[in-house]
């Protein structure tokens, strides 16, 4: 089983990994801009996107999913960068493979253990009936009540597709998303260190990487510098893209 991926560009290898709920769609408009210096290739998880759902849902085997990835496009090294869920597979593939990552880019997320909080989202959309009716803006209504958020929300009706029937469907595989969301949260753990190059992106707004957590990613990554983005939240790339790709360029580069 291979996932999903989309390549543009030319030159050193990129790979991006997406986060919870999202989708290499989520970075077209990032990808396209750094083609034009890269070989960009945006790629879909297991259960999410147009890649293969399967009941095994953890980062070891994301981690092997990323392998056999490189495998298939005879990949000696690329540079790796992982947004949240998709940064944690990163950190899980550079520190069991450190041959294949040049350089490590991670975006808003650290190795630590994060305690389960998406389960209001889990919970809403499974129990969102998108059999009983045709309209997205009915959707968006109904998920209203549960997250409040709009940007939230039209985030995550983009996981929402036609079946050959016309009717909708989702993308990703909530039911294992759902039973594994304890895993999606857990240590990134190494009995030795990454010591590539590498970059850890938060959002100055974001809590998901604070101060106190630096000695924890510099044990396991102890080349990383580690830089805040003012004015960014979770979603670094969508608040803001062109420090973002500026960051990111210079890294590579």
């Amino acid at each position: 089983m291979r996932l999903y991926h989309k390549s543009r560009g030319d030159g050193k290898t990129l790979i991006i990994l997406h986060g919870l709920f999202g989708s290499s769609d989520n970075w077209q408009s990032i990808a396209r801009k750094l083609a034009k210096q890269f070989r960009v290739i945006t790629v879909d998880q297991r259960n999410h996107g147009r890649s293969f759902h399967h009941q095994r849902f953890d980062y070891d085997v994301m981690a092997e999913d990323l392998e056999q990835l490189y495998h298939h496009l005879g990949l000696e090294e690329a540079v790796l960068a992982g947004h949240s869920m998709g940064g944690k597979t990163a950190m899980k593939f550079a520190l069991k493979n450190p041959d294949l990552v040049s350089r490590l880019v991670v975006v808003d997320i650290g190795p630590k253990y994060y305690p389960v909080h998406h389960d209001v989202i889990t919970d809403a959309l499974c129990t969102l009936e998108i059999n009983d009716t045709d309209s997205r803006e009915d959707l968006d209504n109904k998920l209203s009540r549960d997250i409040p958020n709009p940007a939230v929300r039209q985030f995550l009706l983009k996981n929402l597709e036609r079946d050959e029937s016309n009717r909708l469907k989702w993308r990703i595989n909530l039911p294992v998303i759902k039973k594994n969301l304890e895993k999606v949260g857990e240590e990134i753990k190494s009995s030795r260190p990454f010591t590539g190059p590498a970059l850890f992106i938060a959002g100055a707004l974001s809590n998901y990487i604070q101060p106190e957590d630096e000695p924890g990613i510099r044990a396991l990554f102890p080349k990383a510098n580690i830089a805040y983005l003012k004015n960014a939240g979770h979603w670094i790339h969508a608040d803001a893209p062109e420090q973002f790709i500026e960051l990111l360029s210079t890294f590579i580069k």
